[in-house]
């Protein structure tokens, strides 16, 4: 479904990403893990479709993401680590993608409602969103990404400073979207949430992919001396 093959990024004279390869199955839960710095968010933001200058190739699903990025942008979202609300409502600010791809107001009413009950914001509805907490922002940004029923999501640090009922809500709905056969990639710095979430993991190191493979083959016995530095350093 995913399909990276010598990808590069530079930021000026910096090498971000380095000869990265990358294959992701349709319904893979893949969380890529690493030190701040490593590349992590840039390589989300290719996959995204949201930077198309770099070198090497990038498909998805087929579709050369170089010559279409916009194609793909209709089936992948992606939701950051620190979202930006619209200045509107949380109910208009989920709903906005429904309205730019044309639904029934019917069916907005509907569908919004209904993921804002899945994440326990329904009463939230009519408040101004840039008002809200830390939390609240990210449960509305979920749901932002969650009326729209895509193929693939991907969270960028989707828990990062919430606290534990927050952490709950989120990893609840992404473990809904894996259940439903969605592909779901996302970074972090919590080892156990990765080890709950996914199937598949990859850590990264100064640009590149050292090791990717079976979530619970890595944690138990990694490949690389990189890999087992960092798993072994986070639990001391």
């Amino acid at each position: 479904m995913i399909l990276l093959r010598g990808v590069f990024k530079t930021f000026g004279e910096k090498v971000v990403l380095r000869d990265v390869n990358l294959k992701v199955e349709k319904g893979e839960a893949l969380a890529i893990l690493g030190h701040s710095g490593a590349g992590k968010t840039t390589l989300l933001k290719i996959i995204s479709a949201l930077d198309t200058d770099f070198k090497g190739a990038y498909t998805f699903r087929g579709i050369d993401v170089k010559r279409d990025p916009g194609r793909v942008r209709k089936c992948i979202t992606m939701v950051f680590q620190n979202p930006v609300m619209f200045r509107t409502t949380v109910f208009e600010n989920i709903a906005y993608g429904l309205k730019v791809r044309g639904y029934s107001k019917r069916y907005i009413q509907e569908k919004v409602e209904e993921v804002l009950e899945s994440l326990g914001i329904l009463e939230l509805k009519d408040r101004g969103a840039r008002r809200l907490s830390g939390g609240e922002k990210q449960r509305v940004a979920v749901a932002r990404a969650l009326v729209l029923d895509l193929d693939t999501y991907v969270f960028d640090e989707p828990t990062s400073n919430l606290d534990i009922e927050n952490v709950k809500v989120v990893e609840d709905a992404i473990r809904e979207l894996i259940k439903r056969g969605k592909t779901v990639i996302f970074t972090t710095h919590d080892l156990l949430q990765a080890r709950r979430l996914s199937n598949k993991l990859a850590y990264m190191e100064k640009g590149e992919i050292v090791e990717i493979g079976e979530t619970e083959r890595i944690f138990r016995e990694p490949g690389d001396e990189r890999t087992w530095r960092f798993i072994s350093g986070m639990f001391l």
